[in-house]
């Protein structure tokens, strides 16, 4: 695909961004003294990218934050994405001359711009159901319900994934902490024009439903404080209302942390979830059309 540059400013006011507060479940640190006050900001450049071999397993890392500790082979399921380059998107930093300037003062370093921030793309399911990746995700999605989901629910998820008669695509939107929403607007109009394309070579994207794994942390009621929903990624609140069925199961026990990163040192703890999702395909369009509008009216206030 042709490279979108997208300049993205992340920084600690949040009235420029989506309630953009988000974690990786996979970081161990202990807290530091010097946590993050919510003052400091970055501006950097991002751009998204086909995804090449050296990408996997950046991609296989961004995989592993969202599928924390399941049974699934990520690796070969990074591989999926690789393989279909034409279809899908990776963030990483912009690359320019003056990068040469700073590898030539710290050869040490690892070149940012080789570095994975983000994944965009969607993988069929039916397509690809041989796949031992695709077997296992689709058995912890069946464990995971016949806990957390009602009998309607279990139903629907069936339908769609085991029916026969529908094909779904899992759709992975995922990406480092502290990167705000309006990545997500490009990739994923992207997305949508390079699935266009493939359907029009008679490649299977073609979609009934989209499968959709969503980040976020809760933190209970306290007092006369009511419980608080925080979104990994922001936007996927808006995926959520879209959605024909989903249930919720905590992550709490694979965790090392109940919540990861630099945060104000008054946030309280916690409690990791994983929110499951279906959305007709026919929905999506319109679910990265609102997206880019309230990006939009947020970055002109």
């Amino acid at each position: 695909m042709t490279s979108k540059k997208l300049k993205v400013e992340a920084d600690g006011d949040e009235e420029h961004r989506m309630d953009a507060k988000s974690g990786s479940d996979e970081s161990s640190d202990e807290e530091n003294d010097e946590a993050y006050e919510g003052d400091e900001g970055i501006t950097v450049d991002f751009e998204g990218r086909n995804p090449i071999d050296p990408d996997l397993d950046g991609i296989k890392q961004l995989l592993g934050q969202l599928f924390v500790k399941a049974h699934i082979d990520l690796t070969e399921l990074a591989g999926v994405v690789v393989a279909q380059n034409y279809v899908g998107s990776v963030l990483k930093q912009t690359y320019n001359d003056a990068d040469d300037d700073e590898e030539d003062e710290d050869t040490d370093m690892g070149d940012p711009c080789q570095v994975v921030f983000g994944i965009t793309s969607v993988i069929n399911l039916v397509n690809k159901q041989e796949l031992a990746c695709v077997r296992q995700l689709k058995k912890m999605i069946f464990e995971k319900a016949e806990k957390y989901a009602t009998e309607l629910v279990i139903q629907q998820f069936r339908d769609a994934l085991e029916g026969g008669s529908k094909t779904t695509g899992l759709l992975l939107n995922e990406r480092f902490i502290n990167i705000p929403a309006a990545v997500c607007v490009p990739m994923c109009e992207n997305l949508l024009t390079e699935m266009e394309r493939a359907r029009s070579k008679g490649m299977p994207f073609k979609f009934d439903y989209y499968l959709m794994f969503v980040k976020y942390y809760q933190q209970a009621a306290a007092g006369d404080k009511p419980a608080e929903v925080i979104y990994s990624n922001d936007e996927e609140e808006y995926f959520i209302k879209d959605s024909c069925a989903s249930f919720d199961y905590s992550v709490q026990k694979e965790t090392t942390t109940a919540l990861a990163g630099q945060w104000q040192k008054k946030d309280e703890e916690l409690q990791p979830f994983r929110k499951v999702l279906l959305i007709e395909a026919s929905k999506l369009p319109g679910i990265v059309a609102t997206i880019k509008n309230l990006v939009a009216s947020v970055t002109n206030n």
